[in-house]
Formats: structure tokens, C-alpha cells, sequence
């Protein structure tokens, strides 16, 4: 018999801004006016949360309804929700802050500047036992790069391309800047008194890399991996999508420790592994599905396309038996057709203006929701299959 779903849940990062694709700040009025959102130290984007719930079509509604009351509040101010996980045209030479008299706002922006004014979306998934915990970290942040190489959606920076599919990840300050991979949690702790000694991070929080332990009183009360190496998904069956890649990958590991926690199954130390995930991360940052990667098992050459397909393929029997075979179906049109940031430097290519790009999709983003809204409302066990 199979084990549960996990519970998971949502942190969304988004720009707000007008229909012609300029990021335009308001993160503070809406933060203040509408229950649930909070701002980034930056006054341009902001957050919402959904709660812990292993159901995926749970999910989708939890995703759905903090949008549409913002989505009221921001139509009498002409503004939209934008795609995207940088300032695609927006002006990252200068700060603004949400908050001016708040001090951690204030040692973001000096110390980082606008290297962390992005939007993305963090994705938690619930494990309570610390052995499987620090095991599914090591997974994922082996995998990390290839669900980077699904959602990368920030091409664009300034009004120009920058070379990159996911400029959020090369620019975003990873600190510190190298992070092992935990044997376990008494590893985890250990290492993270070390960095608080040393002041290479400032608090509990202050870990920003790809996969981290999460709970309510870290390092010690543990009960939830964070992925974090992803572009902002803003279409909400896509990151349901890459949410059920991420867990049926948890669960083959829990199933089989032995052939999947990469301490016990790679032929490369722990060392190796933690250099290998973070040249994969770069790699997928740079050219996303046609990214060259080196596969954690034996550290062999492997396209992320490949990788994935892969990986869905293996996956095709477990999904059915969780009912979760259509809700992967997102993935394999990625494949075949681009991620977002392809989609969109395909359309520029062709001579499309970025605001022309932004603009349109920030339309379609509104039509897909209002359209699985209404999905919802008439049958709800239609929408994910």
C-alpha cells in the first residue's frame, strides 16, 4: 500500500504592475488592505501563503482565492499581476522599500541591494521524520536543478535579455555561499551554530539556498523541506505539476532509501555532491531544459530534458496509483513545447517588444485563473483530471 500524499503548501512571490508589463509597486497599501499578504523588503512584489493540505485540488483553490481578492483591489488602480521572476521592466538600479523604518528591510537593501527584488515561489512539502527529511534534502538538492529547469521564467532584466533563462538564480545572493549536505540532523545543527558563531548568516532564517529544513523553531523542531530554487510558476496547474514531480520523487525515496538518498546510492562523496548540485543549479540557471547536468549517481553527463523525461517515465506507474498521472500532464508539455523563459526569448527573437510579451501573458494568466475558478466552482473533480 502506498504511503499518503504529503501535506504541502505555497509561499507565492509576484510583481504587481500595468497591462503593458511595467512593475509598479503598491506591496504595502495591498499588504494593509487585504488579509493574508505580507510585503518584501522591496515595495514592488508581494507574498502570499497557502496553508498545509495534502490534497492537490485543495491546493489549486487555496492558490486561486487570495488572487481574486487582489485582483479587485488592483482593477480600480489599473494595475495586474505580472509573470516573471525578475524586473523584466522594471528599473533595478535603485531600493524601494515597502517599509522604511523596518532595520531588517533596511540591512536587505544594504547589503544586498536589488539582487534579492525578485519573485519566485517556494514549495513545502511535510516530513516529520528527521531521517526521511534529511534524506529527501539531499534528494532534491541533487534534483533541484531540474525543477529550476521547469519553472525559469526570468529571462528579461531592464527592458533587455540578460543571456540567462532564470536570471532570479544567478543574481539572488545564496547565503552562505557554500552549504553541505546534512549526513543528518544532528550535522544540520551542528553546522548551523557554526555560521551563527561566524556571522555568515545573521539568523535561522538567513539560509538561502536551494532545498532547507524548515519548522517553527529551527534548527531543532524540523517538519518540512522548502524548495526554493524555483522560478515563479505563475500558472497555478503548472505548479501543481512540478509540486507532484518533487513529491512522487520523495516518495521512490521513501520507498527505496537504499537506491535513491544519494549518501547510500552515488558513487561520489558528500563533498562531490554539494559541488555537483550547485554546478547543475548554475547550469539550469543559464540554458534551464537544454542545460548540460551531471547525473548525482555517478556524476555522468545528462541533458536536463533527458533527465526529466526520464524521471517522468519512471514515475508514469506510481502517479496512477495516486490518481496523479494528470496532473503531470503541464510537464509534458513543457518538454516539448519550452518553459516560460524559452517561450518568451522564442517570441523576442521573432521581434516582439518585451512589454508586448509581458502584457499578453499577464491577460492569459487572468483568463487561465478565472477559468479554473469557474472549473472549480461547476465540478471540482474535472479540473485536475
Amino acid at each position: 500500500m502506498s504511503t499518503p500524499l504529503l501535506p504541502k503548501g505555497f509561499e507565492v512571490e509576484m510583481y504587481t504592475g500595468r497591462s503593458d508589463g511595467t512593475v509598479v509597486g503598491c506591496a504595502a497599501e495591498a499588504a494593509a488592505a487585504l488579509e493574508g499578504f505580507v510585503t518584501e523588503p522591496d515595495n514592488r512584489n508581494l507574498e502570499y501563503t497557502t496553508p498545509p493540505h495534502p490534497d492537490y485540488r485543495q491546493q489549486l483553490a487555496f492558490l486561486l482565492e487570495p488572487r481574486r481578492r487582489l485582483r479587485r483591489w488592483l482593477a480600480p488602480r489599473d494595475l495586474t499581476l505580472l509573470p516573471g521572476s525578475t524586473l523584466s521592466l522594471g528599473d533595478s538600479r535603485h531600493f524601494e522599500r515597502s517599509d522604511p523604518a523596518n532595520p531588517y528591510h533596511g540591512f536587505i537593501e544594504s547589503t544586498y541591494g536589488t539582487r534579492v527584488v525578485t519573485a519566485s515561489v517556494h514549495i513545502n512539502l511535510g516530513l516529520t521524520s528527521m531521517e526521511g527529511l534529511f534524506a529527501a534534502l539531499r534528494l532534491l538538492r541533487c534534483e533541484a536543478a531540474l525543477l529550476l529547469a521547469l519553472s525559469a521564467s526570468s529571462p528579461f532584466l531592464d527592458g533587455r535579455p540578460t543571456g540567462a533563462h532564470s536570471q532570479r538564480w544567478l543574481q539572488f545572493p545564496l547565503t552562505p555561499p557554500e552549504v553541505p549536505l546534512f549526513r543528518d540532523h544532528r550535522h544540520y545543527v551542528d553546522w548551523m551554530g557554526e555560521q551563527l558563531t561566524a556571522g555568515t548568516m545573521r539568523n535561522v532564517r538567513h539560509l538561502w539556498t536551494s532545498v532547507r529544513p524548515n519548522g517553527e523553531d529551527r534548527p531543532i523542531r524540523l517538519n518540512r523541506l522548502e524548495i526554493r530554487i524555483c522560478d515563479l510558476i505563475a500558472d497555478p496547474l503548472q505548479l501543481l505539476a512540478v509540486t507532484a514531480f518533487a513529491e512522487l520523487r520523495l516518495h521512490a525515496l521513501l520507498a527505496d532509501p537504499g537506491g535513491e538518498d544519494p549518501l547510500r546510492a552515488s558513487r561520489l562523496d558528500l563533498g562531490e555532491l554539494a559541488e555537483l548540485a550547485d554546478a547543475n543549479d548554475r547550469a539550469a540557471a543559464l540554458a534551464s531544459l537544454d542545460a548540460p547536468l551531471r547525473h548525482w549517481r555517478d556524476g555522468a553527463a545528462v541533458q536536463a530534458r533527458e533527465w526529466i523525461a526520464a524521471s517522468l517515465e519512471a514515475m508514469a506507474g506510481p502517479a496512477a496509483e495516486r490518481g496523479l498521472t494528470s496532473l503531470l500532464t503541464p510537464l509534458h508539455d513543457l518538454l516539448a513545447g519550452g518553459n516560460t523563459a524559452m517561450r518568451w526569448l522564442d517570441l523576442y527573437r521573432r521581434g516582439d517588444p518585451i512589454g508586448a510579451i509581458l502584457g499578453h501573458e499577464a491577460a492569459a494568466l487572468e483568463h487561465r485563473e478565472r477559468a479554473l475558478e469557474a472549473g472549480l466552482a461547476a465540478d471540482p473533480a474535472c479540473v485536475l483530471g
